[in-house]
């Protein structure tokens, strides 16, 4: 089963981006590569509470429908009370029909579903196209069961693109579908 918004770049997105940047070459049009979704739970370590790392796990698991991998320390850290190699927090990389699957229920399900929702921010771009966004709940996607939510943590998305510049990472996901807010 293909995806909706695969179907879209192809159709559509690719085309858009030919004619406004002047791409000759159709292998030069920007795409998705992959997105990488990344939570950090700090409280597993200052706490020495692994249980907190387990459910982050398995929500991470719930939304992305893939395991995710364990990230650990790379130096101890005294005033956080880290020790080198502790593990701290989980993280999946989408690339393909999944990642196209996941964006796909992020833009049309789960950020519509925010309470008093004015978009998303534009300036997130890191100079090469690549675009991060963080969200302050896991709760906001549907696949989550708010009642046996243990901890509510934050995460960050990270959308790493072929675009040479921030103009054609914007314009990329724009048209893929993504709310910016308007400053």
């Amino acid at each position: 089963m293909a995806s909706i918004l695969k179907e879209k770049y192809i159709k559509e997105i690719a085309p858009a981006l030919m004619k406004k940047f002047g791409f000759t070459n159709v292998m030069r049009v920007p795409k998705v590569e992959k997105i990488t979704l990344n939570i950090c739970v700090g409280k597993a370590a200052s706490e020495n509470n692994i249980k907190l790392l387990d459910a982050a796990v398995e929500d991470l698991k719930i939304i992305t429908g893939q395991k995710p991998a364990v990230t650990r320390a790379k130096m101890a850290i005294s005033n956080f009370k880290i020790r080198a190699k502790q593990p701290l927090g989980c993280k999946v990389t989408l690339r393909g029909e999944r990642m196209y699957q996941f964006m796909e229920r992020l833009i049309m399900v789960t950020l519509p579903r925010v309470r008093d929702f004015r978009g998303i921010p534009s300036r997130s771009f890191d100079g090469r196209g690549n675009y991060t966004l963080g969200l302050k709940e896991q709760i906001i996607f549907p696949e989550i069961n708010f009642d046996s939510v243990q901890s509510i943590h934050g995460m960050d998305i990270t959308f790493t693109t072929t675009a040479k510049n921030d103009e054609e990472g914007r314009e990329l996901l724009k048209l893929f579908g993504m709310p910016f807010r308007t400053n």
